[in-house]
């Protein structure tokens, strides 16, 4: 499987809007706001190709089901569960 992002890759830095009182609130909890942005964004990045992967194969998915609904799978003869 392809790596999602290279996470040996410089750093850079950026502007941010965040809500005042929320950035107050996490300074105080000692919370790291950028380790936390690239969490939050590794999961919003995997989330969204998921949803592209399965946009641009809805159509063969489609398919693999109506044939699965009438002829069953290949193992239907073998399995014993």
């Amino acid at each position: 499987m392809t790596a999602l992002y290279d996470s040996h890759a410089k750093k850079k830095a950026t502007n941010l809007s965040i809500n005042s009182d929320l950035l107050k609130k996490a300074k105080e909890l000692h919370i790291n706001i950028s380790n936390s942005l690239e969490k939050t964004l590794i999961e919003l990045i995997k989330e969204k190709e998921m949803q592209n992967w399965e946009a641009q194969n809805k159509t063969s998915i489609k398919s693999y089901n109506e044939r699965v609904s009438k002829h069953g799978t290949f193992s239907d003869d073998i399995r014993s569960f």
